[in-house]
Order: structure tokens, then sequence, then C-alpha cells
């Protein structure tokens, strides 16, 4: 991020450019120790995903969904800083090994945030941000980059203090209280560019990030999260010895998870990636379509997991609002948040992933009569049909363009070309049916 206020850096002596990440097709790509650094968080979902299960209650729901809007905070503040540092640069490591301990620590405390090690994971939450920070305040003090990461600082301080009180509190519904304002201050900042008394706010526009690079890091934790689901499916099986419905639900779960990668993969990722990596607005972009939106498709996998678990431990028998509520609602969060990708990204809504909402929703009117393996199957065809309309539908966008490649640039038209019986295309070459 720039700041138009300040002064030119040829004016000021410039503290950062040797951190700074090089631009261009090199700069872009993601480093191994970038990969090595998410380790941590693969641990942390983890931590999330079985925290979930064994508090599969509103009130549960609404804490471990606390927990991950802090989680992924820190992972996405530290993927933005990697975008503008490089990584490969031995005080950038440095840093980043400090900051994969407190996150490491933060995601150990993850089980008990809401109880007994609610300081402990609180400390280490605030640490991990707050040092972060003042790390690249100093590097980029007398660098035009200073003023945002400043306003940033301030904006990680307040909701600091909240964290901390909140731990240090008497009671959960207070802890509660206060930890909920503090994600609220921090997720509402980049939304008002980070309004600072005495230093101002910033704009999207100055917030120049290499699109390219933060689409990838957001689609490696999609992978984070979907690996999180096939360890679960794996580690189920092989905890006892399995019986036919047993099987029956560990092959639809993965079914289930490999048609959620489909459908996020297949081609919305990197048409995605070219549109960011093009656009005169990467930080809208970046903000809305990666910042805020993935952590409702992660949410959906989280989910999804725990029900994956379930059904593998329990195919038959009583149903549970539980269970049909993780069941249905993973899958319904993945395709809500992919269809509010879509549309920050192209523009526009299929239809196909609206119809797939209310077939869920249908689900959920007959669950109380299915067993959990024949909801769970249900759940997972929603999912694959879902995979297979896009799949036809990016065919008949190639046979409309006549054969044009999907990643390259669509014939000029003066306006959406007629899909098939009269759809429309959406922005990534899918139809709006």
């Amino acid at each position: 991020m720039t700041d138009s206020s300040a002064p030119p850096s040829a004016a000021r002596p410039a503290r950062a450019p040797a951190l700074l990440r090089p631009r261009g097709e090199e700069g872009a790509r993601v480093t191994f120790f970038e990969l090595f650094f998410d380790l941590v968080f693969v641990f942390a979902i983890t931590q999330l995903s079985h925290r979930l299960l064994e508090h599969l209650t509103p009130a549960g729901a609404a804490e471990t969904l606390l927990l991950l809007l802090a989680v992924w905070w820190a992972w996405m503040y530290t993927c933005w800083t990697t975008n503008w540092f490089d990584p490969d640069h031995p005080a950038i490591r440095l840093m980043l090994v400090g900051v994969m301990i407190a996150g490491l620590f933060m995601a150990a405390m993850l089980p008990g945030a809401f109880g007994g090690k609610a300081l402990w994971f609180a400390g280490a939450y605030t640490a991990l941000q707050i040092g972060r920070t003042i790390f690249v305040v100093i590097c980029t003090w007398r660098h035009e980059l200073g003023r945002n990461f400043q306003r940033i600082l301030f904006w990680q301080a307040v909701p600091a203090c909240l964290w901390i009180g909140g731990a240090l509190a008497d009671g959960h519904d207070v802890r509660t209280a206060l930890w909920l304002l503090a994600v609220a201050l921090e997720y509402l900042a980049p939304w008002h560019g980070f309004a600072t008394p005495l230093l101002g706010r910033s704009s999207t526009a100055q917030w120049t990030i290499d699109g390219g690079h933060m689409a990838e890091r957001c689609q490696l934790f999609v992978i984070i999260a979907l690996g999180e689901s096939v360890l679960i499916t794996g580690a189920t099986l092989g905890g006892d010895t399995p019986s036919g419905p047993v099987a029956a639900g560990f092959v639809t779960s993965f079914v289930g998870t490999v048609a959620l990668w489909w459908i996020y993969f297949d081609h919305t990722a990197e048409a995605a990636a070219e549109h960011i990596a093009s656009s005169p607005d990467p930080g809208r972009l970046g903000r809305s379509a990666y910042t805020f939106i993935h952590i409702v498709m992660v949410a959906g996998i989280i989910v999804g997991g725990v029900a994956d678990e379930m059904v593998m431990a329990h195919p038959g028998g009583h149903m549970s609002g539980g269970f049909a509520a993780v069941a249905l609602g993973g899958p319904a969060l993945f395709i809500a948040g992919h269809a509010l990708f879509k549309r920050a990204v192209f523009g526009g809504f299929t239809r196909a992933r609206l119809t797939a909402l209310l077939v869920l929703a249908a689900l959920a009117a007959i669950a109380p009569a299915l067993t959990p393996l024949a909801l769970h199957i249900c759940a997972a065809a929603v999912v694959v049909v879902l995979a297979l309309w896009d799949v036809r539908a990016y065919q008949l966008e190639r046979r409309a363009f006549g054969q044009v490649p999907l990643s390259g640039p669509a014939p000029s038209r003066p306006g959406p070309p007629s899909g098939p019986s009269g759809g429309t295309f959406g922005g990534d070459g899918t139809t709006g049916r």
C-alpha cells in the first residue's frame, strides 16, 4: 500500500527496498518458505475442526467461528505482508519464524481458548499480529509504505487490548462480547481504509499488491482446508475395521471433497487469478474476493469435514440436528462463498449455484426422515452435480466462442453473449443458468 500524502521516495531515505519483494513473474512466485509457513495453519485448521466436532451446539459453532476468524486474520495479514516483502530475505525469514512460533502456540491453545487457556491464546494471537506489524513499521519508517503500516498497527493495537481484556475478564459472556468487538474492529478496518487519527486513511487504489501472488496464496489455503478433510476421512477409516456403511461414508466423503476441489480449481481459480493480476485496482479485489470472501469457503470445508467424520463414525441410526446442520451447512457455505467470489471477481451470479442452495435447503426439510449416510450422500450428490454442470458450461462456452482457450481473451462484443437456451455467460465463462 502506498500513501498519497507521503513525500516521493526520492526525497526520503528508503530503508525498505532491499526487503521488498521483486515484482514481475519471478517475484509473484510463492516461495518454499511461504509453503513451510503454512504448515502451522494446517494444524490450526485441524484444531478448529476437532473443536467444532466436540462442541456441536449453536454456542460451540459460534465460538469456533470467532476463533476461525482470528486464525484467518493472522494468516491473511501475513499473506499481505509477504506480498510486499521478500520471504527469501534473511530478515523477513526470521520475522516469519517468529510469527510461526506465535501461530503454533495460538493453534495449540484453540481447544481451550474459551476456557482456562484464554490468556495464552489471546497473548499468542496479539503477539503475532502486533509483533509482525511493528517489524514492518520499523522497516518502512522512512519509506512511502510506512504510513499505511502505521495505520494498520493502530487498528491492531486497539483490538489487542480487547483480546487481552476479554481473556482476563470474569465470565464467559463478557469475554465473548469483548472478543466479538475485537473481531468486528479488525474486520471493519480495511473497509474504511484504516482511517487513523493524524494519519489519515488509505484507498484500495493505493494498495499496490501483486494480484497473482495473492490469488495463489489463497488457493493454497483452500488446498490446506481440503487436505484437512482428506486427513479426517483417512484417519477415521483407519481407526477401526470398516463395515459396508462406513466404507460408503468414506467414499462419499472423498468424492464430495474432490467435487469441492473441482468447483473451485477446474476453471474459476485460474481465471480469477488472471483477472486480479490484470486489474487496474488489485487492492479492491484482494480485499473483497480474497481477504473476506474466501473465509466463507474455508468455513464450509471445515464444517463439511466434521460431517465426514461423523458419518463414518455413525452412518446409520438417529438423525441428529447437529449432523444435519454440518452435512448440509458445509456444502451450502462453500457454494455460497464460491458464488460471492465469482460475483466479486467477474460481476455475476450463476443460477446453478442458487439452485444448488435451494436443493440443500429442501434436503434440510426432509432430513429427519433420512439416515445420516443417506443425507450425506444426497448432500455430496448436490456438489457433484454442480461440478459436472460447470464442466458442461465450460464446454458450451468453448463451442460458443469457437474453441477460444478458457484463459485467453473472449471476442469483443457489445454485451454478454447469449448462452444456450437464452442463458448468458458469466464473467469467467460459465453460463448464467
